[in-house]
């Protein structure tokens, strides 16, 4: 191959498929294949990767992002054929990645859809093809499926012996290093018809030595199901003294396999391998053979027949994998874009998938994402809802009354999420943290539920709170918190509590309030929504976030108004302990005064030490509104005023953070300019930053973020570790949180732009994301968006990101204008003249009100933004009268709901 030719995937349908060729020539590839039941796997262009349904039931080896290309661990398919000796159907012979970059190197071809993956390999000097194809099927079962296809592509017949060979870790990630020997004397490995089980004995990991039940296999048949000719199931029996996974013995020697055909063996102690030999075959020129191969896990022993009559033929396998597209196809076509550009239309399709996986997936078990045990933090609760609310409205509702569950009366949460919904657990390895923005979230998703919803009585459904031994926000412990009463706030009578979920709501963003710094901005605490500030508990403050809950204080007591107007309730029900919070209503506190602050706080955790009265008071609707909105208020003044940041150049920015020493971090110093995107951020999404800084804000972060190679990176350099800030200094400049391209960040900075009328700066933000991240040759990743892309324009972290919600949101709300407005539909497009279509139309295929509805702006004028606005609207072909507001116009939701349910529905909107 020739190395200097470009490199690229290309889609090569409507439905988001692609190809890669020569896909094995990058090191850092992956994909993902999962489903609902929890089976969770990964796949490399040579099939490395791992399989798993958590972090303490590894079917294969776990592994990190530098194993795709260092470990010998793999789906190993091997070929022995007569004559010409050994070759990897995967590419993964020690004889290949000798000849990787010489004439007689493999050429592989890489095609991939939802969720489905195929690699097809071809020796031309051995006069061979394998077709290798990949997924995990549809339903409740772990299992993943693979197939493979032999092809003779000489002109002579070829004599084969096949033989799968899949290393069975089947224990604990954290058996990988501690214990990895001790933890193999516990292995039961049985064979049977169709291949190689393992039950280890007992469990070795954090929770104890257990008695272990789960049982993990690797089966496989030809695929008219006829069995295998026998098994390999030690792994040091297969690659022989002085072999390896890579060159082992008993393929490259033809070796009869240890265990006969439908013959039961039992081996223990060793490590294990779904080693698989199948009969010898001979293939006429261009005749081809299939197998079938079948990882599986289950919480006891395998039921082998059942199991091979599933999934153990390749007529099966194809009614599958049509199954599995189907499924996945539905799930991405929920929401569509059409613009003109197709292939940004398909890559949407992409971005769309990635909050489902993050669902899935949490944020591990992918081999980037090698930190942590599994599941979701706290953040990803609320952040991957907004997808929901767009892609499965109906779930959210309940998502959202289960996750409030997770907060304490304190404003802070539970940081460990358990595996059912509303399941939160107190701190298992008793470390005390708060993260400082984890109670701004929620109010964000909940008030976008509402506009696209109109039920504002979830605002008054009831929910418990969450309680363990820590009280202040962990600044103290309750010697008396009796575990066995469950984590449960209860009253002094010993009931359990439960409030409203907006009483849950006010918690969570007026205790901030008061929770402030010697510069009277909030503290960061453990951190914040950058969790590699972690290092400033003590005297650091985060003027981003505080701007973040000013913005939710004064949206709240808007939306407290609306309720009043709407609902007609002229009271509010709350915990009486609440009282202290709205000071306004009893003793005012000085709001300058940062003793005062801290002080009021002090008796609000007084007055509620992990218990509560149970008694709740009746306070005025207009009064608390009022409260909540002098508290926004004196903090925009407070905000605009103090940590504005006035640069020689002209423009100017945000402080965003204060570290341990109390010292501003932001500005123009001698060493350097110190700016950070987070900062610019939060006061341009609320309403913080005023009308006339934001075009100001833009200079500057054009000026000192915006870097052409890699897009708006998260941070200046700030020139060496910063010990009284955070971590994330300690990070190289430019990789992950200390300077990369954070797609997070950039996102919400796009969306921000487009919120407040920015819009074509808003777009070019969101450009710059997409052609790095479509620049193969550079970044390196599928199609999608990653988490960061690093000083060489590498994609990193990719498919589990938090960011591709937010991409989602903006698109479908701020870009084609689509969103609720208290349960109405609003439409306001902010489509630039490049994204209509040479017939002058763009359109986007979404739900609202429980209606799929496709809504088609055609611009009969200009295609500027800003020189259309919209002239007419049909639903149906039947024209609607307009409601106009100062964003759009609106359609009722009484209108939308009288549509017939099931179908799809046509909304048609002229741009003049």
């Amino acid at each position: 191959m020739d190395q200097n030719n470009k490199q690229t995937w290309s889609f090569t349908g409507t439905n988001g498929d692609f190809k890669l060729p020569q896909s094995d020539r990058n090191s850092y590839l992956y994909f993902p294949l999962v489903n609902e039941g929890g089976m969770m796997s990964s796949v490399s262009p040579k099939l490395h990767g791992q399989a798993t349904s958590g972090h303490n039931t590894f079917l294969t080896p776990p592994l990190s992002v530098e194993d795709l290309h260092n470990s010998r661990d793999s789906r190993n398919f091997w070929v022995y054929i007569e004559g010409k000796g050994a070759w990897s159907a995967a590419g993964n012979s020690a004889k290949q990645n000798a000849e990787f970059y010489t004439d007689n190197a493999d050429d592989a071809m890489l095609e991939a859809g939802f969720l489905w993956h195929k690699v097809t390999r071809s020796s031309a000097d051995l006069g061979i093809t394998a077709e290798i194809t990949s997924f995990v099927p549809v339903g409740n079962d772990k299992v993943e499926l693979m197939r493979v296809t032999l092809t003779n592509t000489s002109g002579k017949e070829l004599t084969l012996t096949p033989t799968a060979a899949v290393p069975l870790f089947a224990r604990s990630a954290d058996d990988l290093r501690d214990h990895r020997h001790v933890t193999s004397l516990l292995n039961r490995i049985y064979t049977s018809a169709h291949g190689v089980e393992v039950q280890p004995a007992l469990s070795f990991d954090e929770r104890g030595h257990r008695i272990n039940h789960t049982s993990y296999g690797v089966f496989g048949a030809e695929g008219n199901g006829n069995e295998p000719l026998g098994f390999f199931p030690v792994q040091e029996d297969f690659i022989g003294e002085g072999g390896s996974l890579d060159w082992p013995e008993a393929v490259v020697l033809n070796r009869a396999p240890e265990a006969g055909k439908g013959g039961e063996m039992h081996r223990e102690g060793y490590e294990a391998l779904g080693g698989i030999r199948f009969r010898t075959i001979t293939l006429q020129p261009g005749a081809s053979n299939s197998y079938v191969i079948v990882l599986a896990m289950d919480s006891q022993r395998i039921d082998v027949s059942t199991l091979m009559n599933k999934y153990g033929t390749t007529a099966g396998f194809e009614l599958l994998l049509a199954d599995n597209k189907a499924l996945w196809a539905d799930k991405v076509n929920t929401v569509e874009f059409h613009t003109g550009d197709p292939s940004a239309d398909q890559w949407m399709k992409w971005v769309t998938l990635q909050p489902v996986l993050r669902r899935l997936y949490g944020n591990s078990f992918l081999p980037y994402h090698d930190y942590g045990r599994g599941g979701r933090g706290w953040r990803d609760l609320w952040q991957d809802c907004l997808a929901l609310l767009i892609m499965e409205p109906a779930e959210v509702r309940s998502l959202l009354l289960n996750n409030y569950a997770g907060v304490r009366f304190d404003g802070s949460n539970a940081t460990i999420i358990g595996q059912q919904p509303g399941e939160f657990i107190a701190d298992r390895n008793n470390i005390p943290r708060v993260w400082m923005d984890h109670g701004a979230w929620p109010f964000l998703t909940t008030k976008l539920y509402l506009d696209q919803s109109g039920d504002l009585e979830f605002l008054l459904q009831e929910q418990c709170y969450f309680r363990d031994n820590f009280m202040s926000r962990c600044r103290e412990r309750d010697a008396s918190w009796d575990e066995a009463a469950g984590p449960y706030l209860r009253t002094s009578a010993g009931d359990v509590y439960k409030g409203t979920i907006l009483e849950h709501i006010l918690l969570q963003n007026l205790i901030p309030f008061f929770n402030v710094g010697e510069h009277n901005n909030i503290l960061l605490e453990g951190a914040d929504w950058n969790d590699g500030l972690d290092m400033a508990a003590e005297r650091g403050e985060s003027v981003t976030f505080t701007s973040f809950y000013a913005s939710n204080l004064l949206d709240i007591s808007r939306l407290l108004r609306t309720v009043k107007e709407l609902k007609g309730y002229e009271t509010l029900e709350l915990a009486e302990e609440m009282l202290h919070l709205f000071d306004s209503l009893g003793t005012s506190v000085d709001y300058n005064s940062v003793s005062a602050k801290q002080e009021h706080l002090n008796r609000f955790y007084a007055s509620a030490p992990n218990k509560v009265s149970g008694i709740r008071v009746a306070l005025s609707m207009d009064k608390v509104a009022d409260d909540l909105e002098h508290k926004a208020e004196w903090i925009f003044e407070h905000l605009r005023r103090n940590e504005w940041v006035q640069s020689e150049q002209g423009d100017g920015w945000f402080n965003g953070y204060y570290n341990n020493d109390g010292e501003q971090v932001e500005g123009e110093f001698t060493e350097g300019v110190r700016m950070t995107l987070t900062g610019q951020v939060f006061p341009l999404l609320g309403h913080a930053a005023a009308p006339e800084q934001i075009p100001h804000i833009i200079a500057a972060v054009e000026r000192n973020l915006l870097d052409d190679r890699i897009g708006y990176r998260l941070n200046t350099d700030f020139g060496g570790i910063q010990q009284n800030l955070g971590r994330a200094f300690g990070f190289a400049f430019g990789h992950k949180e200390n300077g990369a391209m954070f797609s997070h960040m950039t996102i919400m900075y796009g969306n921000a732009l487009y919120k407040r009328g920015y819009v074509n700066e808003g777009r070019k933000v969101l450009e710059s994301l997409y052609n790095l991240s479509v620049d193969f040759e550079t970044s390196r990743m599928y199609p999608g968006i990653p988490e960061y892309i690093n000083e060489q324009g590498r994609g990193m972290y990719t498919y589990l990101t938090g960011s591709a919600s937010w991409l989602l949101l903006t698109m479908v709300t701020e870009v084609f204008g689509v969103k609720g407005q208290l349960g109405d539909l609003l439409l306001e497009p902010k489509l630039v003249k490049e994204q209509f279509d040479a017939e002058g139309k763009a359109s986007i295929k979404t739900i609202f009100a429980e209606r799929e509805l496709e809504v088609v702006y055609t611009s009969t004028g200009s295609s500027v933004y800003g020189e259309y606005q919209i002239h007419s609207v049909t639903l149906n072909g039947i024209k609607v009268t307009l409601q106009r507001v100062s964003e759009g116009v609106l359609i009722s939701r009484d209108l939308l709901s009288a549509l017939p349910a099931g179908k799809s529905h046509l909304v048609e909107v002229e741009l003049a």
